[in-house]
């Protein structure tokens, strides 16, 4: 049995922990805030109830497989998990709506058609499919299994089968996301339903590669789903799940230092002096905090991925509003904004300030959790921003004020009479973020993605010094709750059975 102490309470952290102590392990949390789940918060407030950080589950075959590892009990058995139909209402720049059914081919091709005209499902679909190529090229090597060693492979193949297209006795074929919109799928708006994907995962659509095209794969195939009470109530199901097999939280700890010990990671060194020893320590913190508390010898190497950087955040807005949820509203709306080369301007850094009319989704679940009685509702809006340090006015919650109003203006959009409606609002900034997960600036981890000559990789599990590991969004394979997961089960694949795991079969 071996002594591992894990530095942080996200989820990917608790998803190594509850498998290393099922594997017989003693596995001691330190936590720096009063709670788990990272980035999965609950702000509560006059009996309304808000998801601070993801409002939605994609691919919960990841979770799944974590409770019947650790536990031979299904996940359904502690969360009441509700596929959300349909998956997302859109509302683009020129005033078109459609609503997407939740993982149905056939029911999205009907519904583009019917909405944008004969064709864009067509088109829409035909692109699926090509996404699908890529995900299956990519989904072992960047979900499954431990970072290659020859991760420039990664990098350097495109795993999107894109369309080849002669024009001028050139052949060519996209290479970004951008270019997959504009060359395969003809229409503006299917352009900017395929770039929502990526921007709500902080991408930009003209740099990231085509392969960023799993994105929406994902969540066609694997469906959209929602916990009841929020997904905090999933943080709270892997938290118990790890107290159950005896793992040992301690809350308010802040991790100063990694100890070394000929060698290797040998424990941490708490705030105010006191030394745990560890046979393995397990790192489940941003790349600020690791590169802080990390001894020199786990630092990034010259053979390493590159470090992400200009990474933006996540502004979020929570409405309290009187009146009840209408009936048929969808859980999950997008209104995309009318111009989106501004947008990408000012998020990725060849512009300045804020989005002034930036895409925004808007939250609507359709759960009494969440509010204090059924003549009220609660709304969630989120909209992708620099991080604070690259916002006008520096870390002021000021700063984002103006935009945070908005953000309401342009859901109003999507609900009538928003405004009318509002009780109060709550604004959470990047700066919040920050302080709930220790990123720089609040930025917001994206996955793993293949090509870009391994921009959007992540740092291997294994580091530079024997006995650390890394774990949670900003290691292999990347942000996302179903990316953090794996990272758990990466990361206790590689202590129990060691350096030759490749990963579940």
């Amino acid at each position: 049995m071996a002594r591992i102490v894990v530095i942080g309470a996200g989820m990917g952290a608790m998803a190594a922990a509850a498998r290393l102590a099922v594997a017989g392990h003693r596995v001691t949390v330190f936590e720096r805030t009063a709670t788990y789940g990272g980035a999965v918060g609950r702000f509560e407030r006059d009996g309304f109830a808000f998801d601070t950080g993801p409002g939605l589950l994609q691919v919960p075959a990841v979770h799944r497989d974590l409770f019947v590892k650790t536990g031979k009990e299904p996940l359904e058995a502690r969360v009441d998990l509700v596929q959300v139909d349909p998956a997302a209402r859109h509302v683009f720049a020129d005033g078109t709506e459609v609503s997407l059914p939740n993982a149905s081919r056939a029911g999205v091709v009907s519904a583009l058609d019917g909405a944008l005209g004969a064709g864009a499902g067509e088109r829409w679909g035909d692109f699926l499919v090509r996404a699908r190529e890529a995900w299956d090229r990519t989904r072992r090597p960047l979900l499954e299994e431990p970072l290659w060693a020859d991760w420039r492979v990664l990098g350097e193949r495109e795993p999107y089968p894109a369309l080849r297209q002669r024009r001028l006795l050139r052949t060519r074929t996209a290479s970004t996301l951008a270019e997959v919109a504009d060359r395969e799928l003809a229409d503006p708006r299917l352009a900017a339903l395929l770039e929502s994907h990526a921007l709500a995962y902080g991408l930009d659509p003209r740099t990231a590669p085509a392969s960023a095209a799993v994105l929406p794969y994902m969540e066609h195939a694997f469906g959209v789903w929602y916990v009841r009470g929020g997904l905090r109530e999933l943080a709270r199901a892997v938290y118990e799940r790890c107290l159950a097999r005896r793992v040992e939280f301690t809350f308010g700890a802040a991790v100063e230092r990694i100890v070394e010990k000929d060698g290797r990671a040998a424990g941490v060194e708490l705030a105010g002096g006191t030394v745990v020893e560890a046979d393995f320590v397990v790192a489940g913190v941003a790349p600020g905090v690791l590169e802080r508390i990390g001894p020199a010898a786990a630092a990034r190497g010259a053979d390493e991925v590159p470090a992400q950087h200009g990474l933006p955040s996540r502004l979020t807005v929570h409405l309290a509003l009187r009146g009840p949820r209408p009936s048929d509203a969808a859980h999950r709306t997008v209104v995309h904004t009318d111009d989106r080369a501004r947008e990408l301007a000012c998020l990725f850094g060849d512009g300045s300030g804020v989005p002034d009319r930036p895409t925004v989704t808007v939250l609507r679940p359709d759960d009494p959790a969440s509010v204090p009685d059924d003549g009220h509702e609660a709304l969630t809006l989120t909209a992708t921003v620099p991080a604070y340090r690259d916002a006008p006015g520096g870390a002021s919650r000021d700063a984002f004020a103006e935009l945070a109003d908005t953000m309401i203006t342009r859901a109003g959009l999507a609900v009538p009479d928003l405004r009318d409606r509002v009780l109060w609002h709550e604004v959470r900034t990047p700066r919040d973020v920050a302080e709930a997960t220790g990123a720089d600036g609040g930025a917001v981890p994206a996955p793993a993605l293949a090509a870009a000559g391994g921009r959007l990789l992540h740092p291997a599990n294994t580091t530079r010094l024997p006995g650390l590991f890394t774990v949670g969004g900003w290691a292999h394979p990347g942000g996302g709750l179903p990316h953090a997961g794996m990272s758990g089960a990466l990361v206790a694949g590689l202590i129990v059975e060691g350096p030759d795991f490749r990963g579940s079969q």
